[in-house]
């Protein structure tokens, strides 16, 4: 039977929401206090706490928001300023709403041309292999469809047996508090840093094994290019999860929304999808897997119009139903479902919008990978400071090696050591970045996160601004 389909009578319980850090909190007065003419060492916060290209001065591309625009004013289909496929694409888009309208409730799950396109989007990614518009749901962001899908199987506390869902470390911090939220057990499993962040199912056998005691194991969550690792997994690192996944009977949540960030000319974003697929009976046809992708990530950027879908493969037709009343429950807003239909379906050679379309994503690779490098470059140059090569995704993920002294500074204050050098950092230089802690690391291990998909004046203050404060800082607490 099904894994999901032992599940589907697992309680739900509803997210806890975030809470406001003490270092948001503090970046607020900061600001307030800049506003109110407070003297300080900076003129304003540098905020790279967001995986959002555009809150960090990255321009939207043109196409989709010429697309949108027709869209929400239908005039405008009629105005030849406008690129012809430009017009095809709001037309054809329009004629699937209700009344021709954006304003009208779409269809359910969403869009049906958009679907379509998601799933020719995943065909041509994946090599031609085959993937079905039925199984693919349109959902408000990446983080909503987990959460729902999370809901079919985990247990919550008022069961016999709660459920454990392995995920990695570091990890993003909702997706784990998706699984607590539900009543579920996050049961965390380290990525080698040593090893460039590696998966290694040596790792995954010994939480499993652990958990097995208290828990009912029932899903394995991966990251995809990392968030905040950076890693890109390799297709051998991807079918041995698979193998894993397999022989433990764990359903498989790819968190793949990264995968068009890749920045080192030797490395390629296979899919989970394509490698199982690839791999053959009998995996392919019986280990279940959900794969989530998202119009908020990447180069389209477009996080405030909540748009992303979850494939899912080998579920059981009984589940299938389930998973598609609870989809249909809450629909996409229409300008999140139309983003996804410009991620999926960009302009082509030929078409009147691909120079510029070309020219913009072209740039804005050329800019993140020239960030990448130089971040990579001045990190690594700091005494005390160690950052893997960031592969892929929006995050540098460096480790700090701070000094005894500093540590016990922390301690005192009653704070996390990686925690008191962010607030430093914020205080001293205006730089916001994230702790660690935040996403799970080894324990002795400090880090910080920040996001590199910014531009480059944006970065290069960044990094000027970050070196002379933790030299400061190194000295400080030597």
């Amino acid at each position: 039977m099904s894994v999901v389909l032992q599940k589907i009578n697992s309680s739900v319980r509803s997210i806890r929401p975030m809470q406001d850090t003490a270092l948001a909190q503090r970046a607020g007065q900061i600001k307030e206090e800049l506003r109110q003419g407070v003297k300080k060492p900076y003129i304003k916060i540098i905020d790279l706490t967001w995986g959002d290209p555009h809150r960090h001065g990255l321009k939207p591309l043109t196409f989709a928001r010429q697309v949108l625009a027709a869209c929400l004013y239908p005039k405008l289909l009629n105005d030849d300023t406008l690129p012809a496929d430009v017009r095809q694409r709001a037309q054809g888009l329009l004629s699937e709403c209700q009344g021709g309208s954006m304003g009208s409730y779409t269809d359910l799950p969403g869009i049906p041309q958009v679907a379509r396109q998601i799933s020719e989007f995943i065909v041509r990614r994946d090599g031609g292999v085959p993937s079905d518009p039925e199984s693919i749901l349109i959902s408000p962001g990446s983080q909503w469809a987990l959460q729902n899908i999370l809901s079919l199987l985990v247990h919550g506390s008022d069961s016999a047996v709660r459920s454990g869902v392995l995920t990695p470390l570091p990890s993003h911090c909702v997706s784990i508090m998706s699984v607590v939220g539900l009543g579920g057990v996050s049961v965390p499993y380290h990525l080698s840093e040593e090893q460039g962040w590696e998966v290694q199912v040596e790792e995954l056998n010994r939480v499993l094994e652990a958990a097995k005691q208290e828990y009912d194991p029932v899903a394995l969550y991966v990251i995809n290019p990392g968030n905040p690792s950076g890693h890109v997994q390799s297709r051998k690192s991807i079918q041995d999860v698979i193998r894993f996944a397999s022989e433990k009977r764990l359903f498989l949540l790819a968190d793949e929304v990264y995968q068009d960030c890749i920045y080192k000319d030797n490395i390629e974003f296979v899919s989970y999808k394509r490698v199982l697929a690839e791999m053959g009976p009998p995996f392919s046809n019986t280990v279940e897997l959900a794969s989530f992708h998202s119009a908020s990530k990447g180069f389209l950027g477009e996080c405030g119009l909540r748009g992303g879908y979850v494939e899912l493969v080998n579920l059981d037709p009984a589940v299938m139903k389930h998973v598609f009343t609870i989809f249909s429950k809450d629909n996409a807003p229409t300008p999140g479902q139309i983003a996804l239909s410009v991620m999926a379906s960009p302009p082509q050679p030929g078409d009147p919008s691909y120079p510029l379309y070309r020219m913009e994503t072209q740039q804005m690779q050329t800019l993140i990978k020239d960030n990448v490098r130089i971040v990579h470059e001045v990190l690594n140059s700091l005494p005390g400071v160690s950052c893997q090569p960031v592969e892929g995704g929006a995050f540098a993920f460096p480790i700090i090696y701070l000094p005894p002294k500093a540590i016990r500074k922390a301690k005192e204050l009653g704070m996390e050591p990686d925690t008191f050098y962010c607030l430093r950092l914020l205080e001293d230089a205006g730089v916001f970045f994230s702790p660690g802690c935040e996403y799970g690391q080894k324990v002795g291990t400090y880090h910080i996160r920040f996001c590199i998909m910014a531009t480059r004046g944006t970065i290069e203050e960044t990094l000027t601004r970050f070196a002379v404060f933790h030299t400061h800082f190194m000295d400080e607490f030597s």
